[in-house]
């Protein structure tokens, strides 16, 4: 009679393909490119008087950009 009255809890369904092998891959992709991309411009648009701040800024809030947006996948 007790063994009845257990409650058999189903396993979580396991998420496509697609979310635990391309997703991953193409949000780093992404990430990188940006990151990378955005650094690199602010290095060619980097005027005489700025000197090291604004690429350390530039990589600073594309990183925090890149972490805001794809920090979930």
């Amino acid at each position: 009679q007790d063994m009845m009255d257990i409650e058999v809890k189903p396993k979580p369904p396991r998420p496509h393909w697609y979310e635990r092998h391309i997703q991953p891959c193409v949000a780093e992709l992404l990430g990188s490119a940006l990151f990378i991309f955005i650094g690199c411009l602010s290095v060619v648009e980097d005027l005489g008087g700025t000197g090291r701040l604004q690429p350390a800024l530039a990589h600073g809030l594309a990183l925090g950009v890149t972490i805001a947006i794809l920090g979930d996948i």
